[in-house]
C-alpha cells in the first residue's frame, strides 16, 4: 500500500512523470467553403442530406478525423475506404448510403509514376464532394 501511495504522489506532484505518446490524427480540409459549412452544421447537413443520409455522413467524417493515417480507415463494408479508378490519380471514396460516395483527395497529391498511394503515409485529406458516380 506504502510503495503504491508514494508513486501515486510522484505522478501527482509531477504531471510529466508519465511519458505520453503523441497522437496525430487526419487532418481534413473542404474543396469548397459551401461544403465545409455544411459539413460543420448538423441542422444544414440534415437540410441537405436528409436525416439518415447525414447520419451516415457524420460517421464516416468521425472514422477519417479519428484516423492516424488513411490506412486505418477499414476498407471493408460499411466504410469501405477505396481508391478511384477513372477519376484522377490520388482520389479516394467512402461508402455512404448506396449509392452515394464521399469523394475526397489525398493531400499531397501522389505523382501519376507511383504505383499506388501509401495509405501509411496519408495524414491529410481534402473533401470533395458527395456523388452518385455510378
Amino acid at each position: 500500500m506504502k510503495i503504491l501511495l508514494v508513486s501515486f504522489l510522484k505522478i501527482w506532484k509531477n504531471p510529466t512523470y508519465w511519458v505520453r505518446k503523441k497522437v496525430f490524427f487526419v487532418d481534413i480540409v473542404f474543396g469548397e467553403r459551401k461544403l465545409e459549412k455544411t459539413f460543420n452544421t448538423r441542422a444544414r447537413l440534415q437540410k441537405d442530406y436528409g436525416e439518415r443520409m447525414a447520419r451516415v455522413i457524420a460517421n464516416r467524417m468521425a472514422i477519417l478525423r479519428h484516423a492516424r493515417h488513411l490506412g486505418d480507415v477499414p476498407t471493408k463494408k460499411p466504410e469501405r475506404c477505396h481508391a478511384l479508378a477513372k477519376r484522377p490519380f490520388g482520389r479516394f471514396a467512402v461508402d455512404l448510403v448506396h449509392p452515394w460516395r464521399l469523394v475526397f483527395q489525398v493531400i499531397p497529391a501522389p505523382r501519376r509514376g507511383d504505383e499506388k498511394c501509401d495509405l501509411t503515409q496519408v495524414t491529410a485529406i481534402k473533401i470533395l464532394d458527395v456523388v452518385d458516380y455510378h
